[in-house]
């Protein structure tokens, strides 16, 4: 009776970087060219992937679909951070809340999927070569990439369903520049317990599961490499991109959501959170690029037709 009585949250404050003008002009621009550097050179993936026929391959059509992943992951959060920074409000309501948090929440869960089947790929492209064209044929890659997609945006609204349905009734500032699980749930003023077990159950098989298939083929891989007899740097090369790009990623998410007593304490919640939601999907496309013989192929042509239609 006593939560009945009391007003339900209509909106958030989101607190995210406060501090003094000079400083907030800083961390804008900063985000800012983060948010630009990080759309375009996912943008121009997409672009040499769909446009250049040798680059028509299985890796490369997974390499797209994090790509693309990646442009709307950093576009969930980074963008309403920008305009509270230029419209000095940092309120966001109940409804756009749970909208941001259950995208967050699909692409994270998406990747987890999608990194698989890149393992898988790998996997297959090393530990079986001679049926590689047949195994990763299109529909199969299609499939792949379909799943990935519906077994996140799945997983994400189980997690939101429950979310949703709590009660929040203040206080309803949120310490974060974004709505994330950990910070709404600590808001609510009704038994969360159900939407806390559903949360870790749903964590445990998304993130668990597909990390431990990706450990698995990382494992047969490199049994395979360090049984060849040539060719071993050429061959852990084509993978070696992807294992950094995984390690990566788990880290992160580990650390954000372990909730661990000294990271709380010390107020590094946010700084992980812009490792995890800005910065991997800056550096995603320059490690799997790096050092990729075709795509820098597939670059330096794009470049030379840009520099042929300017003269």
């Amino acid at each position: 009776m006593e939560v009945e009585n009391q007003t339900q949250v209509t909106k958030f404050i989101l607190v995210g970087f406060p501090g003094n003008w000079g400083m907030r002009v800083a961390v804008f621009l900063m985000f800012l060219r983060a948010y630009i550097l990080t759309v375009a050179e996912n943008v121009v993936i997409i672009l040499l992937v769909q446009q250049n026929r040798p680059l028509h391959k299985p890796m490369y059509f997974f390499l797209a679909n994090l790509s693309f992943l990646e442009t709307w992951y950093i576009s969930v959060t980074v963008p309403k951070l920008l305009f509270s920074f230029s419209s000095m409000s940092n309120s966001i309501s109940f409804t756009h809340c749970m909208i941001q948090l259950y995208f967050f929440i699909a692409l994270m869960c998406t990747e987890c999927v999608l990194l698989v089947a890149m393992a898988y790929d790998r996997y297959v492209a090393i530990c079986r070569p001679l049926h590689y064209p047949t195994i990763m044929s299109h529909g199969l890659c299609f499939h792949l990439s379909l799943g990935s997609w519906a077994i996140g945006f799945g997983i994400s609204l189980g997690k939101i369903y429950f979310i949703s349905r709590l009660s929040f009734c203040g206080p309803n500032v949120i310490n974060h520049f974004f709505c994330d699980i950990s910070p709404v749930l600590n808001l609510s003023c009704t038994d969360m317990s159900v939407a806390e077990l559903v949360d870790f159950i749903l964590a445990l098989v998304i993130f668990l599961l597909p990390l431990s298939i990706t450990v698995l083929s990382c494992g047969c891989i490199l049994a395979t490499v360090l049984h060849m007899p040539t060719g071993k740097q050429k061959a852990f090369s084509t993978c070696a991109s992807h294992l950094v790009v995984v390690t990566i990623f788990y880290s992160a998410t580990i650390f954000m959501y372990a909730r661990l007593r000294a990271i709380h304490a010390f107020s590094m919640n946010k700084v992980i959170s812009i490792f995890h939601a800005i910065v991997t999907p800056a550096l995603s496309p320059f490690i799997y690029c790096l050092r990729n013989r075709e795509v820098k192929e597939a670059l330096k042509k794009l470049a030379y037709c840009q520099a042929v239609q300017s003269d």
